[in-house]
């Protein structure tokens, strides 16, 4: 590890003058931290303004964890997002975050986001939720990772939280037991991809695992994905 930043998003000063800024609601903070993991990555983790009572690992965490702004504003209990950074080439982020296509990449990766930042988060912040408060999210490619990863690891992820998952990784044909409580979203304006996640719906289904299939209108996209996190994370930690 070789940088941190921390990014407050209601600081007592503003960043510009040095005056007072104006009063509002506590705020939560992010921290971001470089890794050595392949010549540098990062990972940036929103920190909710209050304990948190559950934990989300995601991939593209660039983006994603910005949603965590989205989850304070929400009715669901004060959660962490933990956002692993991805590669911009869409073929090298596909060979990480789907098992099939470059399996010793996606076995590196995998120890990365699975050990090492989990690792890191617990030393970091001192949480250690127990598996049914700890979910694994992701989008597009990002949702073959957490379907990999919960299926892989269902002692550590208790939720799969799946938009619009790509076809790269599809059900094998013997799942492991147990399953982790998965639920799955998909728009009506994206087939491959909706085709994709029905898929995976009925296979768990088959294997009686818990799991919400939820079609709705909505096309492959950041704003349609951005309106289902929250239920998602309400669904994963709310009972």
């Amino acid at each position: 590890m070789k940088k941190q930043t921390r990014n407050h998003l209601n600081p007592k000063l503003s960043e510009s003058d040095g005056a007072p800024a104006k009063p509002g609601p506590v705020s939560g903070e992010f921290v971001t931290e470089m890794f050595e993991y392949d010549r540098g990555r990062q990972v940036t983790v929103y920190v909710p303004p209050d304990p948190p009572e559950g934990i989300v690992f995601a991939g593209d965490g660039q983006r994603i964890s910005k949603w965590g702004r989205l989850l304070q504003k929400a009715d669901v209990p004060p959660t962490m997002l933990v956002g692993v950074h991805g590669l911009t080439d869409e073929t090298l982020r596909l060979h990480e975050y789907s098992p099939g296509f470059e399996p010793e990449r996606f076995a590196a990766h995998e120890k990365f986001f699975v050990e090492d930042v989990r690792r890191w988060t617990e030393s970091r912040f001192g949480v250690a939720p127990p598996t049914e408060r700890t979910a694994v999210f992701g989008v597009s490619a990002g949702g073959e990772l957490a379907l990999a990863l919960g299926l892989r690891h269902p002692h550590v992820y208790g939720a799969v939280l799946c938009a619009s998952p790509g076809g790269g990784y599809k059900p094998p044909g013997i799942m492991p037991s147990p399953l982790p409580r998965t639920y799955l979203v998909a728009g009506t304006q994206e087939p491959f991809f909706l085709e994709n996640a029905r898929r995976w719906a009925d296979a768990l289904r088959d294997r009686d695992a818990d799991v919400v299939m939820n079609e709705r209108a909505g096309s492959h996209g950041g704003a349609f994905w951005r309106e289902e996190f929250p239920l998602m994370v309400a669904w994963a930690f709310g009972r």
